[in-house]
């Protein structure tokens, strides 16, 4: 069957429809006109029958009027009963539309009522009128002729009447067989509507219902037929469009299952080596071994022959191999470290996409060791941190090998995650340069506060003592010596408190045990009485901000030891929205206005101010002389890291 069949003159089925209702309306409606004319006709033609035998009822009257010989009529009332013997003519004559009365279309009733109307106005009329006015010696003899003329009148309206019932049964008849015509046209519309529905709707629309219930069966090979020019057969020809769509697609269906199939498992193959990839990537490794496991994820996934991942050294412009797997010893080595120039696989490094070289292609008379090593293509793609290009990762195949668009975006995503990795390990180094250098600064600054001054102030000791020595002072002698042994003391001191500080460690992330330790050491060490007081209710801090308010504690006690000349000491901890750590002590106090303009000179404060801002802490302290000093860190809510 020819599917591509076209309609040259398309009917709509609703155009055919409205015609076929048309056919059978415009017959219905001459019938019904005709009937209703004829209805009309015969109404008026009883009503003229109707006036006609009032006439004749009018005529007896008058001849009442005029029959009695013993009295004189009365003029005007004869002249009232001819007038409306007139009147009821006229009438009859003129018709009237609105009752309706009319004559009806017949010229021998039209003769005979002109007849009626001229026998009356020259004949009977006169006649009465001069009846009526005759004396009673007269009337007898005028009587007769008068009656005759009346009997004749009446005659005369007799056969008008007749003629008129006439036509009206003739009308009748008409009008009972339009009427049965009416019938015929019903019963034949009827039955004709109900064919031509069927044949128009029913039929079609059983064959396309009995078509799908054959679909419906698996049975793809069934098809319309397209033998109309309406909506039907546009019907069919979309069923058959659908039918031919369907038996391909299920002729295919199988394959179309094992490809679909098949692009499932690539598609879950790529994420099992994403998530492989990512979760490796994280784990702390050196960068041989992170870039070793995910050489080895990806020989695993694409079925290498071989591969290595190669690090860029910016400055130099060189390539390093910090990972290999199935290359000979021979072409390792030639390639450990090269220039971005020296091989073709440094183009990579000038593209934004991955490369593929297929070295048989490749001019022959062109070295290259990859070709030489037995490889027939490699795979080149970034690796990628930040935007920058931080290396290349190198894939080779003993076979021809062509990648879709598909698995050069696998390795894109693969180099990306590779570059993140490498990156996160430079970040990790330098974090921890950084937190060592600045650690050792802040190592520095204690020295130089506690260690640095009490061996100058030894220094100077001795000195004074070589001079007081050569001078044979003995006197100043005794009195230098006590105080170089106060000032080894104290040094001493000073070195293992320092060493006790940066030895001290959380005790399992416990800030409040670790404080109490500290102050119980301080306690046993300069009898000064200590208590810690802390009213903690808030989230814990994580390590780094516990280490450094530990350390800031720690700082604020070796001075209150060495300066303050306290007695007593109390650490307070507030913590509900915002943290507050107080250290206060009773001792000398100093004058802290003094305080800005000296501030490179107090080392102590100085580092306790630079622990406060590492974690966005508010630092201050207030002291007045003989007052003690009040030593305040406050971290708000908005700066407080989760532990």
């Amino acid at each position: 069957m020819n599917t591509a069949y076209r309609f040259s003159h398309w009917q709509k089925l609703s155009s055919k429809i409205v015609g076929a209702l048309l056919a059978f309306l415009v017959p219905a409606l001459v019938a019904i006109c005709v009937t209703l004319y004829l209805s009309w006709q015969l109404e008026g033609s009883a009503a003229a029958i109707n006036d006609a035998g009032s006439l004749r009822m009018q005529c007896y009257r008058l001849t009442v009027l005029l029959s009695g010989l013993q009295q004189q009529p009365v003029p005007g009332a004869v002249q009232e009963q001819m007038a409306a013997i007139d009147v009821t003519l006229g009438q009859i004559g003129r018709g009237d539309p609105s009752r309706p009365l009319f004559l009806p279309p017949d010229p021998a009733i039209h003769r005979q009522f002109a007849q009626l109307q001229q026998y009356w106005s020259a004949t009977v009329r006169p006649s009465a009128a001069a009846l009526s006015t005759l004396p009673l010696s007269m009337r007898e003899a005028a009587w007769r002729p008068f009656q005759q003329q009346i009997d004749n009148y009446v005659a005369s309206l007799n056969t008008f009447v007749h003629l008129m019932e006439r036509d009206s049964e003739q009308r009748t008849f008409w009008l009972r067989s339009w009427q049965l015509v009416l019938v015929v046209l019903a019963v034949i519309g009827t039955l004709g509507l109900i064919c031509l529905m069927f044949r128009l709707i029913i039929a079609p629309v059983n064959r396309l219902r009995e078509g799908i219930v054959r679909m419906k069966n698996e049975d793809f090979d069934v098809r319309l037929t397209i033998d109309r020019g309406d909506e039907f057969g546009q019907l069919a020809l979309g069923f058959n469009e659908m039918a031919d769509r369907l038996q391909a697609l299920y002729s295919n269906l199988e394959e179309r299952v094992r490809d679909k199939t098949r692009a499932l498992e690539d598609q879950n193959g790529e994420l099992a080596l994403l998530y492989d990839s990512a979760a490796f990537l994280q784990q702390p490794q050196p960068l041989e071994a992170l870039c070793e496991g995910f050489m080895q994820r990806l020989l695993a996934y694409f079925r290498a022959d071989g591969g290595a991942v190669r690090i860029l050294d910016p400055g130099r412009g060189n390539l390093h191999i910090v990972a290999h797997q199935g290359l000979s010893d021979e072409l390792v080595e030639s390639v450990r470290c090269m220039k971005v120039s020296e091989c073709a696989c440094g183009e990579v490094l000038e593209r934004p996409l991955p490369v593929l070289h297929d070295l048989r292609s490749l001019d022959p008379r062109i070295a290259l060791k990859c070709r030489h090593d037995g490889f027939a293509s490699v795979s080149v793609f970034h690796i990628l941190a930040r935007q920058q290009n931080l290396g290349s990762c190198n894939l080779h195949f003993r076979q021809e090998r062509v990648f879709s668009a598909r698995e050069e975006a696998l390795m894109e995503a693969l180099g990306r995650l590779l570059g993140v990795a490498i990156e996160n390990l430079r970040l990790g180094g330098r974090e921890r340069e950084m937190a060592v250098s600045e650690e050792r600064n802040l190592v520095a600054q204690g020295l130089h506060d506690s260690i640095a001054q009490s061996l100058n102030y030894l220094n100077l000791q001795v000195q004074m003592l070589d001079q007081s020595v050569q001078d044979n002072r003995f006197d100043e002698i005794a009195d230098i010596v006590p105080a170089l042994r106060a000032g080894v003391q104290e040094s001493y001191e000073d070195v293992r408190e320092l060493l006790l500080n940066y030895r001290s460690r959380l005790m399992e992330d416990d800030l409040i045990g670790s404080l109490q330790t500290t102050i119980e050491r301080f306690r046993r060490q300069t009898g000064i009485a200590a208590e810690l007081v802390a009213d903690v209710d808030g989230a814990p801090f994580p390590r780094e901000q516990q280490l450094q308010l530990l350390f800031i504690v720690q700082e604020a006690l070796s001075n209150i030891r060495k300066h303050a000349l306290a007695s007593r000491v109390e650490i307070r901890l507030e913590d509900s929205h915002d943290f507050c750590l107080t250290i206060k002590d009773n001792g000398v106090g100093f004058d802290a206005g003094m305080l800005a303009d000296k501030s490179e000179n107090h080392v102590g404060i100085h580092i306790m101010r630079e622990r406060a801002q590492r974690i966005e802490a508010s630092f201050g302290v207030e002291s007045v002389p003989g007052g003690g000093t009040t030593v305040r860190l406050q971290l708000h809510h908005g700066q407080r890291r989760a532990a």
